[in-house]
């Protein structure tokens, strides 16, 4: 196995520089068990047990370490998952429509089989998910990624307009299939533009084993901030005008909220005396929270799509695009609670209703009155959690010498004097060829990348790529955190911290099991060290997930052993096709004119 050390610089000038350090170090074939029948402990490491993950070791309540045929919470799902050989289908058609999810006046959105939230995909560790997406929208191109879903030799199934596929447009319909190798919780979204933010956004659940055990599964509890003015509308102004990002209307917790018009919150019933699982998603556009159900403990089971070593908190922070997993347990005086989700720092966004974004937990014999609980107090911040012990061990090669990746804000004007404001990597803001996109040089093997391409090839398989990422100052100064997300891989956090990046830092990195993650925040004014195996050819992104950093170029994108792409995963003539059709449609026929700085994803 060898070790490449990748020094990223997200900025917009600097140039990518890559060492190779080969090296021939095995994987570590340790595995971490619990006792099945533990609860948290508060601490980073993991009990032991006899137990063994064999036929008779299935999931119930009491024994949520085990799956079943042999699986269970202490397999490396790297490279071991169930093939259960079952298909779970869903249908999606998106349209127009009007929503008030908080009781305010009505606004455009984009509704998934009329609904918003899309609906929850549903499946089991092993199964195979076919969605097909029926874009019944009236001037939008669109399709979905699959947030976090590792998409293993599945690249053309990843869901990135420009980079795995063209745009679905108006009319047209596409099938999306891949099999789910990983388990826990996280959530769909289009990438085109700022789209998602008017509504093309769902839930995931695929069910597996956990690292405590639970009676009932709540279901997932999307988070995201709420504007009464569309998306789209916000980005431009933000891109274009210099207006800075918008401050959000209120919150919803699964779709719903209250606001002085009206609205309802969202209300889970629990029983005294059992365990709920809680998925905590934020699917938000720019607002970070930290989250707390008054006067219960969180037992923190996952973050993202990785099973951690419980913990327990009172609050917990979640970036956007991050997913937490929590056990609670209904050992309270029966009555009614709050669930809080608060923006903690003016540097996590900004919402007019901080303070009243709140969900209800009920307990099923107490009247149905509105809360009266008090909340504990916490500690304002934008950093992530730490002390996020992943269950399984895995073994990171202590290897890095040093590398950076600069982030910046470039200001200025386009190419007719309008003013216009940019993200990007190494001085350079992403911005994708729809209907071009660089799977299909690929297929063509056309090796001219665009500039504006932000492409970085990783050409060895097997190795260790190490990125370090350092937020720097640009013609202009905006000192905000970045959740940082990877398509096609976890990544480990071998280090966060704020200021310079520096020799002196490596000292103080993290390669002894370190949190383990598909989001991770890089501080404001600070960096964040990263680090990924090679296992899964493709032409993946980097990007921040605060929308209108996205739309502004903040990403990069990268095609991993482009030679092993096309003999895993051969583009079909249906993903052709709908190229052939995105071209026929675009853009003498569109109302949807793309706008001079708009990344396109």
């Amino acid at each position: 196995m060898e070790i490449a050390i990748f020094l990223i610089l997200l900025c917009m000038g600097s140039s990518f520089v890559v060492e190779a350090l080969p090296e021939h170090l095995e994987k570590r074939a340790t595995t971490s068990t619990s006792d099945a029948n533990s609860t948290s402990s508060g601490t980073s490491s993991a009990s032991t047990s006899t137990r063994t993950a064999d036929s008779s070791c299935t999931n119930t309540a009491d024994t949520r370490s085990c799956w079943s045929d042999g699986f269970s919470v202490a397999a490396d799902f790297d490279t071991k998952w169930p093939v259960t050989g079952n298909t779970r289908y869903y249908d999606f058609t998106f349209t127009n429509g009007t929503t008030n999810p908080d009781g305010g006046s009505d606004r455009m959105i984009f509704l998934i089989n009329g609904q918003f939230p899309g609906p929850t995909v549903y499946a089991d560790w092993g199964d195979t998910i076919q969605v097909t997406v029926h874009n019944e929208l009236e001037s939008n191109g669109t399709g979905i990624h699959w947030h976090g879903i590792r998409q293993l030799n599945t690249n053309t199934q990843d869901g990135v307009p420009g980079i795995t596929e063209c745009p679905l447009a108006p009319g047209d319909s596409k099938v999306y299939t891949f099999m789910a190798t990983q388990y826990g919780t996280s959530w769909y979204h289009s990438h085109w533009s700022s789209q998602y933010g008017d509504g093309i956004v769902g839930p995931i659940v695929i069910n597996g084993p956990a690292t405590e055990n639970y009676d009932v599964d709540l279901g997932p509890m999307t988070i995201t901030d709420w504007y009464y003015t569309p998306a789209a509308a916000l980005a431009y102004r933000s891109a274009r005008l210099g207006a800075g990002p918008a401050e959000a209307d209120n919150g919803l917790i699964n779709g719903t909220m209250t606001s002085s018009d009206g609205g309802s919150y969202y209300t889970s019933t629990i029983t005294s005396g059992k365990k709920y699982r809680i998925r905590i998603v934020n699917i938000s556009v720019d607002n970070h929270f930290m989250v707390s159900l008054d006067q219960h403990t969180f037992s923190v089971i996952a973050s993202d799509f990785v099973p951690i070593v419980p913990y327990s908190a009172d609050w917990i922070f979640v970036g956007i695009g991050q997913r937490y997993d929590v056990v609670i347990t209904a050992n309270q005086t029966s009555g009614n609670y709050w669930f809080r989700a608060e923006v903690p720092d003016t540097a996590c966004g900004s919402n007019a209703n901080n303070g009243n974004i709140k969900s209800i937990f009920h307990y099923s014999d107490a009247d149905d009155d509105d809360p009266t609980s008090s909340a504990t107090s916490y500690t304002g911040r934008c950093t992530d959690e730490t002390g996020l012990t992943p269950y399984w061990d895995s073994f990171v090669p202590d290897g890095l010498t040093g590398s950076e990746l600069n982030v910046s804000i470039q200001t200025g004007v386009d190419t007719s004097g309008n003013a216009l404001v940019q993200w990007g990597v190494n001085f350079s803001a992403l911005s994708v060829t729809w209907d071009y996109p660089i799977l299909q040089q690929v297929v063509d093997a056309n090796t001219t990348y665009p500039a504006s391409a932000n492409l970085i090839e990783l050409t060895e398989a097997s190795s260790w790529y190490y990125w370090i990422i350092q937020e720097v100052a640009g013609t202009a100064t905006v000192n905000v955190p970045h959740p940082m997300h990877l398509h096609g891989h976890d990544f480990f956090v071998l280090g966060a911290g704020t200021g310079n990046f520096s020799d002196d830092t490596l000292s103080e990195l993290n390669y002894d099991n370190p949190p383990r993650r598909d989001v991770a925040m890089l501080n404001a004014g600070g960096w964040l060290v990263l680090a990924f195996e090679t296992d899964n050819p493709g032409a993946w992104i980097m990007h921040c997930h605060i929308a209108w950093h996205a739309d502004e170029g903040l990403a990069v994108q990268f095609l991993e052993t482009k030679d092993k792409i096309l003999a895993d995963d051969t583009p079909s003539t249906d993903w052709e096709e709908t190229c052939t059709n995105w071209k026929a449609y675009y853009p003498e026929d569109s109302t949807y004119i793309r706008y001079q700085g708009d990344s396109g994803i």
